[in-house]
């Protein structure tokens, strides 16, 4: 009987109590709890992004760059609530040939602008490699002075993905740092490739770094690139180099007298800059003011920021039909099979995607 007592009293025993009762669907509660946390994560990034915090912006980013369902979720939140609040900054898009010392540019540039009361955010763009699928703008650590501005910002964007994937997020990157008072972006491009195109059509003003002095200074880049430029900077005009510098000034000058006018009225203009001694910098940026001015006061800058988010809507859409095509599970099981096909010559390209695409469009009726 005492040996009983005892182990009713242990801390072992447990006592028979009332039966709980079932009140709620166990499932309910649990999304509910998700979706509670998940507004209260958009809310704490909102609030964090609009007072300038750059902890929780760079954290933002890298939602935005997530491929995580529950990432984009929350990140697609963000930028719907960050909307209201920005497209008040001028875009300016860098581009130049290898080694024309970009980074030494937008370093000199922006801490004149930080200077002059400016808040600037360095971004870039370059899907162009897919064996190291790392980041790009590994040159950030050359701006040591702008790295330290507190009215600067520079972000590493992944180079790996599609131009349709990385220019999306880019132009959602935007909308974050625009949110975040940044007055001034610049998207700069690794290279001149295909990339510059997606560039220009997310900027206000596209520049085009130059060298004098590496041969045929109008045979060193494409002319397409040339039509797309606003401003072209000969860079490194100092020492020996300036005599050279100014002598291509003058011959790119006479070339762009032989493209066709551009739709805003602006006439592109051609400068010298020393990055390394800081000359020609207030002059670029004066370029830049006089072209926003004119653009402002005939129309044509707002004009240029529809065209822009139409044409955003429609790589969005073309960008999400890829992916669910390649998603797709019958698309998956044959993907292969017809490849195979394909590379032994049973079937033409043209053939395989018909192949293909017949597939999809059978699966999304079914």
């Amino acid at each position: 009987m005492a040996e009983n007592n005892k182990s009713k009293r242990s801390a072992l025993h447990i006592s028979k109590g009332v039966e709980k009762q079932l009140t709620h669907n166990d499932d309910a509660v649990r999304r509910f709890k998700s979706m509670a946390r998940r507004s209260l994560e958009v809310n704490e990034y909102m609030e964090g992004i609009l007072s300038h915090n750059r902890t929780l912006l760079s954290k933002a980013i890298t939602l935005i760059e997530s491929s995580l369902p529950e990432h984009q979720v929350i990140a697609q939140g963000v930028i719907e609530k960050c909307v209201p609040f920005s497209g008040r900054s001028i875009r300016i898009g860098i581009t130049g040939v290898p080694g024309v010392g970009k980074s030494t540019f937008i370093e000199a540039l922006g801490k004149y602008l930080t200077g002059q009361g400016r808040r600037l955010a360095v971004l870039a763009i370059d899907p162009s490699s897919q064996r190291s699928k790392g980041s790009i703008l590994g040159d950030k650590t050359r701006m040591e002075e702008l790295s330290v501005d507190p009215d600067a910002f520079i972000r590493p964007s992944p180079s790996a993905g599609s131009l349709g994937g990385v220019t999306r997020k880019t132009r959602e990157t935007i909308i974050l740092c625009e949110a975040a008072g940044f007055d001034t972006i610049f998207i700069e491009t690794v290279g001149v490739g295909q990339s510059e195109t997606a560039v220009h059509g997310m900027v206000d003003f596209f520049l085009l770094l130059m060298l004098a002095g590496a041969g045929d200074e109008l045979q060193g880049i494409k002319r397409g690139i040339m039509e797309m430029a606003d401003a072209i900077i000969i860079n490194k005009a100092d020492g020996d180099n300036l005599n050279k510098a100014r002598q291509a000034m003058r011959e790119y000058q006479n070339a762009l007298h032989l493209f066709p006018p551009t739709e805003s009225g602006w006439i592109p203009r051609v400068s010298i800059c020393s990055s390394l001694n800081k000359s020609g910098v207030e002059e670029v940026w004066k370029t830049v003011m006089d072209y926003v001015n004119l653009t402002h006061d005939n129309g044509s800058f707002k004009k240029r920021r529809k065209s822009q988010n139409f044409q955003a809507l429609i790589d969005a859409i073309n960008e999400r039909l890829k992916d669910n095509f390649y998603a797709n599970s019958s698309i998956k099981l044959v993907k292969n099979e017809i490849e195979s096909d394909l590379l032994s010559s049973k079937l033409t390209p043209y053939a395989a995607a018909q192949k293909l695409l017949e597939i999809y469009y059978k699966n999304l009726t079914d």
